[in-house]
């Protein structure tokens, strides 16, 4: 079958030919794939961030956003069967540690995580097993949810955590209107009845973030912080959710934040700078997300199956990914890319 592969870090993936993947034991499931989504995750495996964490042997098969169709089932699989429309929880897990039987199966003991420590989705078939599955609903399409399984499942995961703490009349600052943020502001208008606010410098992100629903767009323009401040009465909202974590992001979400606030972060790549008297003084909570649980993602599929939340897609040929990853790196992308088989 096809596959795109990590050949080696800083340098290109590659098209190449491997063998498809069979079930092997009994809890196995193949996935014939119709979408993976591209994600900024995979630019940071090809610049070699998740070298030392992931310890995968090079080269691989990337793509950890998946759906499609069960190809085929391992001799104890009784919860999907061939040709059922699935889409893909992005871990493998065990079901026997102490966090999977707490239902925290997102820090399983034992996972595997395909696309990062073991082969993914950039292909033709991926390979997973039967708790990792969820059947999507008959009006939805494997290449219009695919990046659910990660970004929508990460956006999720933080927004529901969120919800639970905000209460209506409160502020809540979503910074970036991208993959991830675009899904998050979705769900956030479907979970809680908070103020919206979302900051993004790119001005179609912030068209976009009021029309799926934000109260208020606002320009990373070098005011956005006075902006924030200015609608929150000065104090700063009580729930920042930040979906960019670079480029100066985490210090103005917290410069956007009250006294007491959450600060979620969900994107990464800098490292947050903060004196511990001022964490203290203002007892501010700084929270991190990882992706979501399996029962997250089958809210998600509920959520996207009544149509409240939409992904903005933009499609590529499988043999494209060059494309859809420069696309994603020039910030060419309104919402996720899609590579289909």
């Amino acid at each position: 079958m096809k596959a795109i592969q990590v050949i080696g870090y800083h340098e290109k993936l590659q098209l190449t030919e491997v063998a498809e993947p069979e079930p092997t034991r009994p809890y196995d499931v193949i996935v014939r794939i119709g979408g993976a989504g591209v994600c900024r995750t995979d630019l940071h495996i090809l610049e070699g961030q998740w070298a030392e964490k992931s310890g995968v042997t090079l080269p691989y098969t990337i793509g950890h956003e998946n759906a499609g169709w069960v190809h085929a089932v391992g001799s104890a699989v009784t919860n999907v069967t061939e040709g059922d429309k699935v889409i893909v929880h992005p871990l493998i897990t065990c079901g026997l540690c102490r966090a999977c039987r707490s239902g925290d199966d997102v820090h399983c003991a034992q996972s595997q995580f395909p696309g990062i420590d073991t082969a993914g989705g950039y292909a033709e078939y991926l390979k997973t097993s039967a708790r990792s599955v969820v059947k999507i609903d008959e009006t939805l399409e494997p290449a219009d949810v695919a990046a659910l399984a990660d970004a929508g499942l990460t956006a999720y995961h933080a927004a529901a955590k969120a919800a639970r703490r905000l209460r209506p009349g409160d502020r809540c600052v979503v910074i970036g209107a991208g993959g991830l943020g675009h899904i998050g502001i979705q769900v956030l208008k479907a979970l809680t009845a908070a103020e919206l606010v979302v900051v993004d410098r790119n001005p179609d992100a912030v068209d976009l973030a009021v029309t799926i629903g934000a109260d208020h767009g606002v320009i990373a323009d070098g005011t956005q912080i006075d902006q924030v401040l200015d609608r929150t009465d000065g104090e700063g909202a009580e729930t920042v959710i930040d979906f960019v974590g670079e480029g100066g992001a985490t210090k103005d979400g917290l410069a956007m934040l009250r006294r007491a606030g959450d600060y979620h972060v969900v994107g990464y790549g800098e490292n947050i700078d903060v004196p511990t008297i001022d964490v203290i003084s203002t007892e501010i909570n700084l929270i991190g997300n990882l992706v979501g649980s399996y029962t997250d993602l089958c809210e998600l599929m509920v959520l996207a199956a009544q149509g409240r939340v939409k992904l903005h897609t933009a499609r590529y040929p499988l043999e494209e990914f060059q494309t859809a990853l420069d696309d994603l790196d020039a910030g060419r992308i309104r919402g996720r890319a899609i590579l289909v088989p």
